[in-house]
């Protein structure tokens, strides 16, 4: 009779499934490559959890099958949803409310008095199921008096694509709209389906596009304001760098780059300075 050794057990028995060190390895190594997200040796338990329903939809038994799917060209199709297991969606409306009063106070009133062209542009960069996008057009609608008459978008990217075909439907349920004012509530809503759906003037402010921030990004600018909130957070420290300086590329002369609470561009003082709590605004010209 053979006898499994405790540190086998230790390494690969987290359950259901076989997974080894090795394997939590490869995977990080594919996140990292594909999404710039590291993955700590605590991660590994939030792997196993996060994966096991694809292990067990494609009868698999072990991770180390799972991981050689990845890297065929059969299993394109299901790198998708490795990838889209693998992004951490946490969000809601008005999230870091400041920086929508931010947004109230200081970029509406700027951009209403210094544009010529009467032209608009934001992006909504790491949107997750929608709610940011939402509250920022919900916040023009009420503060910018003329929006009617000027090209204005925003454009919402994420790299998970549930979460984006989820934003562009609009279904939210009752309980997820509780940091919306009522005001708002009454005036951009919609029941529908047992939930809220923000109403068509709302929606048609807002494109919703697949985009990985690790690939050339298929869009032109110049951005007026780029919100880029609690990703950077999931980055090294090169990437969030090469990151930085690709959004400041994007960025029209002044404008302002949104990062999320824990962030800092602090070590990119040649290109943002500060100008509130974790918003910066580009320099030169």
């Amino acid at each position: 009779m053979t006898v499994a050794r405790k540190s086998d057990l230790s390494e690969g028995d987290l359950g259901e499934f076989v997974f080894t060190g090795a394997d939590f390895q490869t995977i990080a190594e594919l996140v990292h490559r594909h999404a710039g997200i590291v993955l700590g040796p605590s991660k590994r338990s939030m792997v196993y959890s996060r994966l096991s329903r694809r292990l067990r939809e494609l009868r698999l038994t072990r991770f180390e099958d799972y991981c050689r799917l990845l890297q065929t060209p059969e299993g394109a199709d299901e790198f998708l949803a490795f990838s889209n297991a693998m992004t951490t969606n946490l969000t809601r409306f008005f999230r870091e409310q400041h920086h929508f009063d931010f947004l109230q106070e200081t970029i509406i009133p700027k951009i209403r008095l210094g544009a010529e062209k009467r032209r608009l542009r934001i992006w909504s960069a790491g949107c997750s199921s929608g709610e940011e996008p939402y509250s920022i057009a919900m916040t023009l609608l009420d503060h910018f008096p003329d929006l009617g008459r000027w090209d204005a978008r925003i454009l919402a990217t994420d790299l998970d694509t549930n979460m984006l075909s989820q934003g562009a439907k609009g279904l939210y349920a009752a309980d997820t709209l509780g940091d919306v004012p009522k005001t708002y509530q009454e005036r951009f809503f919609t029941p529908k389906g047992g939930g809220f759906i923000p109403k068509e003037g709302v929606r048609k402010l807002i494109a919703f596009k697949p985009l990985n921030l690790l690939e050339p990004w298929p869009v032109k600018g110049p951005f007026d304001v780029i919100f880029c909130r609690n990703v950077m957070i999931y980055f090294d420290n090169p990437t969030k760098t090469d990151l930085v300086r690709r959004y400041a590329k994007l960025l029209s002369p002044g404008g302002w780059l949104v990062v999320g609470h824990s962030e800092t561009l602090l070590d990119q003082q040649s290109l943002f300075r500060p100008c509130g709590r974790t918003i910066y605004q580009k320099l030169g010209i």
